[in-house]
């Protein structure tokens, strides 16, 4: 009979917090359904902002009882302790979804940027040849992949339902922002106004697009040791712990079985982050 008391006492508290989680991811879904903030927009061509929200949710939920399971597995018996360091998890949990696909923006950002000397080279070539600007473009998109074909592809779509070639890049331009294309969209707005050969100018950003792209890739490796170097340092403390845990268990089960323990390791984790930061910065070198 006393088991059967906190079989029901436990499904009543988990029917609980389930429908208060259910009517609490309705209630934020509702609410970015009328103001979404523009990192959410942002990500829309990932995942929709209802649909990210949720997971996070349900990444904070899972990493919060993932990491309550383990402490009570490794001896942590004060609640006081072991809710406060869940919740702290969980709330990375909840953010570590948004950086997830916030890294895969910046990645089709790299490889749409990538692909701008290939465009600006192929109108250069296409129209040399005599093709008009929206015929090699055309042409261009049907050998391109990846981020600058769909990029094209919603270019091209915009020019069709009635919006000019210059009015169109700069539309491109507000959607993926890089110094280059800002310069083939001015280019090609210029030489539409005011005449000129539009040729002899992409001939030109070629040149300079390319040599650019060169300067970058010499930076990236002459500061691709850094970052290496911030990572491995970054690491480095929570190898030597688990090392030392796997050597000596008792010596270092204070850590994460006492408040004070946890303190510790909270501080060290903002010094780790802070460190990473400001070494991150020192190898980004902006050009």
């Amino acid at each position: 009979m006393k088991y059967i008391n906190y079989i029901l006492i436990f499904s009543a508290a988990t029917l609980f917090f389930l429908l208060v989680i259910l009517m609490s991811m309705k209630y934020l879904q509702e609410k970015l359904e009328f103001k979404r903030p523009k990192r959410y927009e942002e990500l829309r061509r990932f995942i929709k902002p209802e649909k990210l929200l949720a997971r996070q949710i349900l990444a904070a939920l899972i990493v919060m009882s993932v990491f309550f399971i383990g402490q009570l597995f490794f001896g942590v018996k004060k609640m006081q302790i072991a809710v406060p360091v869940s919740c702290g998890f969980g709330i990375g949990g909840f953010f570590a979804v948004f950086w997830y696909y916030h890294r895969k923006l910046i990645k089709r950002k790299q490889a749409f940027e990538a692909k701008i000397l290939d465009l600006a080279a192929g109108l250069s070539n296409s129209m040399h040849s005599g093709h008009s600007l929206g015929a090699s473009i055309e042409m261009l998109n049907e050998r391109m992949t990846g981020p600058m074909h769909e990029e094209l592809t919603v270019l091209l779509g915009e020019h069709r339902t009635g919006k000019t070639l210059p009015e169109a890049f700069e539309r491109m331009y507000n959607r993926m922002p890089s110094e280059d294309l800002y310069l083939l969209s001015t280019a090609i707005a210029l030489t539409t106004k005011s005449g000129g050969s539009l040729t002899e100018i992409l001939e030109e950003m070629v040149s300079l697009i390319r040599e650019r792209t060169e300067f970058q890739e010499r930076l990236k490796n002459m500061t691709a040791q850094g970052r290496f170097e911030a990572f491995v340092i970054a690491c480095a403390p929570f190898a030597a712990f688990f090392l030392l845990y796997s050597v000596d268990p008792g010596l270092m089960r204070p850590l994460i079985t006492t408040g004070m323990g946890w303190l510790v390791i909270g501080i060290v984790c903002l010094q780790i982050t802070i460190g990473y930061i400001i070494l991150s910065k020192i190898t980004n070198v902006e050009v």
